[in-house]
């Protein structure tokens, strides 16, 4: 059906074509057609020769002009409508919005102005989708802004930002790779954390919570479990310290302890903010 837009990608899956229009995903049946009897009622019979009836999946979602989104799993079809601001799973269920998973405002900023790419890719050693998003202000800018974005089938929800921008990434054999600049690189196979692309980047953790959002909380500490934690060495203070008698003598403080005797590199809180300052 014109209406849907062109076809922008096609995919097989088992005897079905799966195909992503520009508003509109289809099932279109291979090697076998519907025949209709007169109570309305079909009749599945096998044909090779043509390609059968094409049913469109629930949702006014396609792929807009952006099938490098698309990324298949054995049980999930990825794929970006930027158009609508969407980032879209097909199911056996029909199509669905996980962008709406708890970062609906999020994807609705980030792809309604200037979204020009969407570079989908599946991770099957974690068992995520990563898509990078790119931007283009203008005309003449010849390399976007890119953002990449990590959607998790186990979590149900979107669990990281990354550091490193694709050209375009697969998974083969429980091995995930990504192409920059021509160049082929595996994932998941040193022991340098957030190292990408011969480029050492920091890792942040952002923590969202709020069990009873009407009530006012005052947070007095925050503990965590796991590696080391950053270690300020304590420097022994000196003051002067006043008596009754109006003489002075000088006091030196220490804590007494010695996990702090040394500074030491590691996880910290930079900063807490609420929406009750």
């Amino acid at each position: 059906n014109p209406v849907y837009g062109s076809i922008q990608k096609l995919h097989t899956r088992n005897t079905d074509l799966i195909t992503l229009c520009e508003d509109k995903v289809l099932k279109v049946l291979t090697n076998k057609d519907a025949l209709f009897n007169a109570d309305g009622k079909a009749n599945v019979t096998s044909n090779n020769m043509v390609l059968g009836q094409a049913t469109p999946y629930s949702g006014n979602y396609g792929i807009s002009t952006n099938p490098e989104s698309f990324a298949a799993t054995p049980g999930q079809l990825y794929f970006a409508d930027i158009t609508r601001g969407q980032v879209l799973a097909l199911s056996r269920e029909g199509v669905r919005s996980i962008s709406d998973l708890g970062m609906k405002d999020y994807f609705t900023d980030l792809l309604r102005d200037y979204a020009d790419v969407a570079i989908g890719s599946y991770d099957q050693k974690k068992k995520e989708y990563n898509i990078n998003i790119g931007k283009r202000f203008t005309k003449s800018q010849i390399q976007p802004e890119y953002t990449t974005i990590t959607y998790s089938e186990r979590a149900k929800g979107w669990v990281s930002l990354k550091s490193f921008t694709p050209e375009q990434g697969l998974s083969l054999n429980n091995e995930y790779y990504t192409f920059k600049n021509g160049q082929l690189y595996i994932h998941h196979d040193n022991t340098t954390r957030n190292n990408f692309y011969g480029t050492q980047y920091d890792s942040t953790v952002t923590v969202v919570f709020n069990d009873m959002p009407e009530s006012v909380k005052s947070f007095g500490a925050l503990n965590y479990e796991g590696t080391q934690a950053r270690i300020t060495q304590f420097t022994t203070a000196n003051a002067t310290a006043y008596n009754t008698s109006g003489g002075s003598s000088t006091v030196t403080f220490n804590d007494s302890e010695y996990y702090n005797l040394d500074a030491k590199t590691g996880w910290y809180v930079e900063s807490i903010v609420t929406n009750k300052q």
